[in-house]
């Protein structure tokens, strides 16, 4: 089974690239873990964005309902594409396309929302009798040098502030994003796809395989060495597209059936394995900061990093845990901790 497990938290004094490199890689050496068994052709996704932050700031009157129902349609939207990527046996292809027409959406909505919005929203004010009007701030007024021009600057009016500073903000992040996420999927894609996509790789043509084979070999180069052999998996893959039982539609089905092959596809299956592990989410690593919130609270401030890590590691790996048997864990600790008087 592919599975993902969590290991400890890390207290860095570092924060730069190269101090969490450093403290990363002693942490795979104190686990006698090989660095250079890792694979990963995705970048590290920010975990923190600017537009969250942004999002929270507390709005007042019809600037809030303006704010509600920008941020409505844009989760709407984005809810409704994840709902459909979320679907079982998922097309790879048809996943691409959605992410584009999430994006041809943002591009459309940064064009014409806006206006769209303030419609709804005044209708919205309206209902609930709040004045539909931007405040006014305050204008600071800084005292000029002898030397300045004396023209006053000119200034934004508070519905195009709203816009420039809110609105365009929000849409720009979230495009960003997106945009860079999609950048990782597609040459993720153009790496794996063929693997993933069954039907893809059982309707492809020769020289369509081995050139994907070839790419892949490229791709999982590291110091000099190739994790797989091009031409060998092309081979393979010729073989075992053609004697996979139909009822396999999942990849993890396929590394199943080549382990039951008992060494026959060798490259295919590393191949495989590897399209398995790729990190290309950095959800497990929010949930357990999550947890890390509910255990190192204010009256556990106290406590050493050992604790800590063990704390979480029997909440995170909860599942784990249930099969352990508490009698003898019990049974060995009182062994060794017991205290033996010794009489002479």
């Amino acid at each position: 089974m592919v599975e993902e497990y969590w290991v400890e938290f890390l207290k860095v004094d570092d924060t730069l690239r190269l101090g969490l490199f450093t403290e990363l890689k002693n942490m795979l050496t104190n686990l006698e873990l090989d660095i250079d068994d890792i694979r990963d052709i995705s970048e590290d996704p920010k975990t923190k964005s600017e537009a969250e932050s942004l999002a929270t700031r507390e709005l007042q009157n019809f600037e809030f309902l303006l704010g509600m129902v920008i941020w409505y349609k844009l989760l709407h939207a984005i809810n409704t594409v994840s709902k459909f990527l979320q679907t079982e046996n998922m097309d790879i292809d048809v996943a691409i396309s959605l992410l584009e027409g999430l994006l041809l959406f943002l591009d459309d909505y940064r064009e014409f929302g806006f206006d769209k919005a303030m419609v709804e929203a005044k209708q919205i004010a309206n209902e609930m009798g709040v004045e539909a009007v931007f405040r006014e701030k305050r204008m600071i007024r800084r005292k000029k040098q002898f030397d300045e021009d004396g023209n006053d600057e000119i200034r934004q009016s508070a519905e195009d502030s709203f816009r420039v500073n809110y609105f365009l903000f929000i849409i720009d992040r979230a495009r960003f994003s997106f945009q860079t996420r999609f950048e990782q999927f597609k040459k993720y894609e153009e790496t794996f796809g063929f693997l993933f996509n069954l039907k893809r790789l059982k309707c492809a043509d020769d020289d369509t395989l081995l050139g994907s084979c070839k790419n892949l070999e490229k791709s999982l180069m590291h110091n000099g060495h190739f994790d797989i052999d091009g031409d060998d998996l092309f081979l393979e893959l010729t073989i075992l597209k053609y004697s996979l039982p139909k009822e396999i539609k999942k990849t993890i089905d396929v590394v199943n059936y080549l382990k039951r092959m008992d060494g026959c596809f060798p490259n295919a299956c590393v191949a495989y394995r590897i399209l398995l592990t790729m990190s290309v989410i950095v959800a497990s690593a929010e949930r357990s900061f999550s947890k890390l919130k509910l255990i190192k609270t204010y009256l556990r401030s106290t406590m050493s990093q050992d604790i800590l890590n063990g704390l979480v590691m029997l909440s995170i790996e909860k599942k784990m845990l249930d099969r352990l048997h508490y009698v003898n864990l019990i049974n060995i600790f009182a062994s060794k901790t017991v205290r033996r008087i010794v009489f002479n």
